[in-house]
């Protein structure tokens, strides 16, 4: 058995993705003397940035900027890091029962009782989520109502259109990788408020897919644990955590971190499954056991131009049947190439999950056909990746809670236990589940290790 070896520092970070890197450059920039244990090969965590075999930058994970995302956007800038507009231009595509239709906007007008039926319901949908405290969702004025039901039911409760139901559901599916079933009705107003709104969440141009970043997502990881050097130590797996009045020894495959803190900067699902002597306090525990991962495969297919955009199409579709049921042009921003991105989420990438990948591969191309002709089913290079097949993601793109979490374990979710922090994006109270929610989280982490240690924070 090979003896791990021993290091010494202020505090040990847990994950090199976002949360932990910005809580490490917080840190750092305050002089604290820090070391970054990350499980994989690489940093970025849920962003990963590789080139197709043209040289296309793809973003197998988190891609998109927002404007109202302003913490990332700084940090895009300090690092260099520039953006373009995600694709906007032409008619959007929508299946509705096999048939093939065309609008323009963010919002289909093929009928117009379910666009009104649609736009109500987000109204509705906003003003209510306005009412839950960011910090303390738990203590929102209609919390007993709104946490123990499921957003489904309360669709099926309030929402009479068939038409708008399924696009309701398509909007879920595409920002939880979820079911409405799955998501307590209090979560998603949390997180609607939590982006602003759900015009946000949903749009392109003034939402959070509105820009995308020339050298891909992960750059900023990566530009962010090069001015940490060595102080990021990747392949190392931390097992487990020992803490008590004194700090923390934390274990990881072939190094041993001793820090006077820890900041856990991993999905709650993933914390959870470390151990720890002591072990955790009974409520943290069970939370981590409730904040189940979405279920997601992101596929980008590649071809010699952006054909489509001949055409008049901007690439986006919506289909609530369909295998693949939203689509993006992913195409680089000069156009040299281009690139379809679909999404398979929810019960559908559950199903999918355990069928062949040729079966796989062959549905989604049949469905690019439907859409866009046959050339669509003729890519030059076909890439997919599955966040829940992931050892160290087991999902994406975050976690998020079931009825009667938010209530019975919601204060568990950031409070700090000794030496041990919670950082990641799930523990964010503005843009939660996004990049920005993560920055935030680590910051705030840093921040009240700081406190702890005695420094002044930002």
């Amino acid at each position: 058995m090979v003896q791990a070896a021993e290091r010494q520092a202020q505090v040990v970070v847990v994950g090199a993705g976002l949360a932990g890197l910005m809580a490490a450059r917080h840190l750092r920039a305050v002089g604290v003397d820090v070391i970054v244990l990350e499980a994989r090969d690489r940093v970025g965590g849920r962003t990963y940035s590789i080139q197709a075999h043209d040289g296309t930058v793809i973003d197998l994970g988190g891609q998109w900027i927002g404007p109202s995302q302003r913490r990332l956007g700084a940090l895009a800038d300090e690092l260099g890091v520039t953006t373009f507009p995600t694709y906007d231009t032409g008619q959007n595509i929508q299946y509705i029962d096999g048939a093939r239709h065309t609008y323009s906007g963010a919002i289909p007008l093929i009928d117009p009782a379910v666009t009104m039926a649609v736009v109500q319901t987000m109204l509705t949908l906003n003003m209510m989520a306005h009412d839950v405290p960011l910090d303390a969702p738990w203590t929102a004025p209609q919390v007993a109502e709104w946490d123990s039901q499921t957003l489904a039911t309360w669709i099926s409760a309030n929402v009479t259109s068939r038409g708008a139901r399924e696009l309701l559901t398509i909007a879920v599916r595409a920002v939880f990788c979820a079911e409405p079933r799955d998501l307590s009705l209090l979560h998603f107003l949390f997180y609607a408020h939590s982006g602003g709104s759900l015009n946000e969440l949903v749009s392109v141009q003034r939402g959070a897919q509105e820009r995308r970043f020339h050298a891909g997502a992960q750059a900023i990881a990566n530009r962010m644990a090069a001015a940490l050097g060595e102080r990021v130590i990747l392949n190392a797996p931390v097992r487990a955590i020992q803490h008590d009045d004194a700090g923390v020894r934390v274990f990881a495959d072939a190094v041993t971190v001793v820090a006077q803190a820890t900041i856990i900067a991993l999905p709650p699902v993933l914390a959870g499954r470390l151990r720890y002597a002591p072990v955790l306090p009974a409520l943290r525990d069970q939370l981590t056991q409730r904040m189940p991962m979405g279920t997601v495969y992101k596929i980008h297919c590649l071809y010699p131009t952006p054909f489509w955009r001949d055409a008049g199409y901007s690439g986006q579709v919506t289909n609530y049947t369909g295998v693949i049921s939203t689509v993006f042009d992913n195409s680089p921003e000069a156009g040299t190439s281009g690139v379809l991105m679909g999404f398979v989420e929810g019960d559908e990438a559950r199903a999918w999950s355990v069928r062949d990948p040729a079966e796989r591969r062959a549905a989604v191309l049949r469905e690019l056909a439907e859409y866009f002709g046959d050339q669509a089913a003729q890519p030059t290079e076909y890439i997919e990746q599955f966040w829940a097949g992931e050892e160290y993601t087991r999902g994406c793109y975050g976690g998020y809670m079931p009825p009667g979490v938010w209530t019975a374990f919601g204060a568990a979710l950031r409070a700090p236990i000794g030496c041990l922090f919670w950082a990641g994006t799930e523990t964010a109270t503005v843009w939660n589940g996004y990049m920005d929610g993560a920055l935030q989280s680590g910051a705030r982490a840093a921040n009240e290790v700081l406190a702890v240690l005695g420094s002044a924070g930002a």
